[in-house]
């Protein structure tokens, strides 16, 4: 377990389960300021991917980080926490796991055997969770509040435009040649454009750089640590991605964004309606009725339907934030 400060404290603990990838930690947030609103004497432990333990400490409501692996037991060597919350999931998979650690209180959704709120499955994934929250322990959620702290690390570069085409499966990846031609009109248009993604996105990433004509130095994937991304994101003049984790950060930093759905309805992950000094703040392209397949390994037809003049138009509406 990594502590940020004395484990002896003599305070009850709340646990909180919220593993996954990067999305689900970003829209996990509000419900985690939550928790914390709702017990506040006690130490909020957040047990999470050792990926994302970086990002964990930038919430502040966490007090302690449990890496966590998917859907196996945690690594617990204390007494059974006060509180359990399981945001992970509805079904037993989860529900087993944070009640493996015998806590005083287990909030979960309802299942068979499983006392607890309701699930619905057409609910917005941040409103899902603030709901589970304020049903459960009785507490106000603000699904706003998704605000990250800046990281302490200084980003590689600021004041850039961040195209990012990666995202976890082929049906959610817009054509990297769509990709390259949009960064080749934001770098057309004077901005310092940067291609972003992980390590395993870093050929994708060298080649929309290539496709807009951008030096290799413009290729940010792969040579980022966490926390860099993130604080790369937070420095950001404007962010265009696919329906990915990238995409929350820039939520998270009200930076910006122009970000393409497919397969999954904005309706349910898509950015909250922000304004700013400009108008809207976060730009969102759906050509699709919510029958997509998140995990398809094929282009998405939804998805494919979006044009590079749509995009370039909706950077258009964001003009007075560039």
């Amino acid at each position: 377990m990594h502590f940020r400060g004395s484990a002896q404290e003599g305070r009850p603990v709340a646990v909180v389960l919220r593993p996954l990838g990067l999305g689900d930690l970003l829209t996990g947030v509000p419900a985690i300021r939550a928790v914390r609103a709702a017990v506040p004497d006690h130490r909020l432990v957040l047990a999470t991917t050792a990926a994302l333990a970086p990002l964990a400490g930038l919430v502040d409501a966490v007090d302690d980080v449990l890496p966590a692996r998917e859907l196996e037991p945690l690594d617990w060597d204390r007494p059974p926490p006060e509180l359990a919350v399981d945001l992970h999931g509805k079904g037993p998979a989860s529900h087993v796991v944070v009640a493996g650690l015998h806590p005083g209180r287990l909030l979960t959704f309802a299942g068979p055997g499983w006392p607890g709120p309701t699930w619905h499955p057409d609910e917005h994934e941040v409103r899902r969770w603030c709901r589970l929250v304020s049903e459960g322990l009785g507490i106000d959620a603000d699904p706003d509040a998704l605000d990250l702290a800046v990281p302490a690390v200084p980003p590689p570069v600021t004041g850039a435009a961040l195209v990012h085409p990666g995202a976890a499966f082929p049906g959610r990846r817009w054509p990297p040649e769509r990709f390259a031609a949009v960064a080749r009109e934001l770098a057309d248009a004077g901005h310092d454009v940067r291609i972003t993604g992980g390590p395993a996105e870093r050929d994708l990433a060298a080649a929309v750089a290539r496709g807009a004509g951008l030096p290799d130095d413009a290729v940010l994937a792969g040579r980022t640590s966490t926390l860099e991304l993130a604080a790369t994101v937070a420095a950001a003049r404007v962010v265009v991605s696919g329906d990915t984790g990238v995409a929350h950060l820039a939520t998270a930093y009200r930076r910006p964004s122009v970000v393409l759905f497919g397969p999954v309805s904005p309706a349910l992950w898509g950015p909250p309606a922000r304004t700013g000094a400009h108008g809207p703040l976060h730009v969102v392209l759906w050509h699709g009725d919510g029958t997509g397949d998140p995990w398809g390994t094929e282009l998405d037809p939804a998805l494919a339907r979006i044009t590079v003049e749509e995009v370039a138009a909706a950077l258009e509406g964001l003009r007075a934030y560039l």
